[in-house]
């Protein structure tokens, strides 16, 4: 890996990471079916800050938890919590591809917002790449599709929720340290789910593989985080940010193999119309920082 140059460690590296977001997403589609979704979130988040706590604090001891934003990293972190829950949700009465492509509408959204929201600006080719993002949506989503109402709703939701995230995440990057981001977002959906663990603690008992699934979920949530954070200080976001897509493939492969939902080829379409709006809004944004640079 260290031979390769830095843009492609970087990409080989984001590869890695939406493999693993898709695996968490098929772990948990397949879990959901014997036990409660809410069980699923607590188990995720408590491995994940498990291993951070076991990998970081030594080292960063009271780093990891100091910041001047606690309340604004606290938010942001419930909504992630939020999103995960949702997304959990959507997956077990949804085909894996579909409620991903639902679910990645929330990029081109926060390209809209950020007008509004964070100052910049916002031209034709945003307005454009999200129109583009909401016909794609149509297509994945349409009437006659066989998708569950419910289902589309709760992944909706889930965008909403990674929407605010997302914006939050970048109003807050420019003054945290990652792994403190990172941190209290494990932190805070362990506190939570735990504390509404006797409201929704049920179902049988795992047996020693579908506990080692329970666990690996904490594990692909936590390292898909590492390698994402990794990708992006070998690559710029403008580099790597149309190879979030390829999450978009995983999710399809898992969807097909492990639970025969293979998608037609009218939501495959919209689906390249999303990752389509979502890449050309990336190199739009990539030229005219160039342009503003040069300028």
């Amino acid at each position: 890996m260290e031979r390769l140059p830095a843009a492609l460690r970087g990409i080989v590296l984001m590869l890695l990471a939406v493999m693993c977001f898709a695996a968490l997403d098929a772990t948990s589609k397949h879990l959901s079916r014997t036990y409660p979704v809410a069980v699923l979130v607590w188990v995720r988040y408590v491995v994940h800050c498990l291993l951070m706590l076991a990998f970081l604090a030594p080292s960063m001891r009271w780093r990891l938890v100091a910041t001047g934003k606690p309340v604004a990293l606290t938010i942001r972190a419930l909504l992630l919590v939020a999103t995960t829950a949702l997304c959990m949700a959507a997956f077990r009465v949804m085909p894996l591809a579909e409620t991903t492509a639902i679910i990645f509408v929330s990029p081109l959204a926060v390209g809209l917002l950020a007008g509004p929201v964070l100052g910049e600006k916002v031209g034709a080719a945003r307005w454009i790449a999200m129109l583009a993002g909401f016909a794609g949506m149509l297509m994945v989503a349409r009437p006659g599709s066989g998708l569950s109402l419910e289902g589309v709703l709760l992944a909706l939701g889930a965008a909403a929720c990674y929407t605010v995230y997302q914006l939050q995440t970048r109003q807050l990057s420019p003054t945290e340290n990652t792994w403190t981001m990172l941190f209290y977002t494990a932190l805070a959906g362990t506190v939570v789910m735990t504390l509404g663990l006797p409201l929704f603690w049920g179902g049988p008992l795992p047996g020693p593989l579908d506990a080692l699934m329970f666990c690996s979920m904490g594990l692909y949530g936590g390292g898909g985080h590492y390698l994402l954070t990794r990708a992006f200080r070998h690559a710029p976001a403008s580099t790597l940010s149309p190879f979030l897509y390829a999450q978009l493939l995983w999710a399809g492969l898992f969807g097909g193999l492990f639970f025969d939902h293979w998608p037609d080829a009218l939501s495959i379409a919209g689906m390249a119309v999303i990752a389509a709006g979502s890449i050309g809004m990336a190199a739009w944004e990539r030229r005219q920082s160039r342009t503003a640079g040069v300028g």
